[in-house]
């Protein structure tokens, strides 16, 4: 192997290196947007209001 082609290898590796960089850094920003989207879905849902304590909170399953 001469060394051009060591150069070349090489240089391949490190851009190779960059680029997984880069996808992982786009990666991971897309997944705390999405992270943050979900919170506000979250956080705009009503609270439920409180289950009747007299028992008229069972379901009819039969039917």
């Amino acid at each position: 192997m001469d060394v051009s082609a060591i150069a070349s290898t090489a240089t391949a590796l490190s851009q190779a290196r960059v680029a997984d960089a880069a996808g992982t850094l786009v990666l991971k920003k897309a997944l705390d947007i999405q992270a943050a989207s979900a919170l506000q879905l979250l956080q705009a849902l009503p609270t439920p209001a409180p289950a009747s304590p007299s028992g008229s909170h069972l379901i009819d399953t039969y039917a």
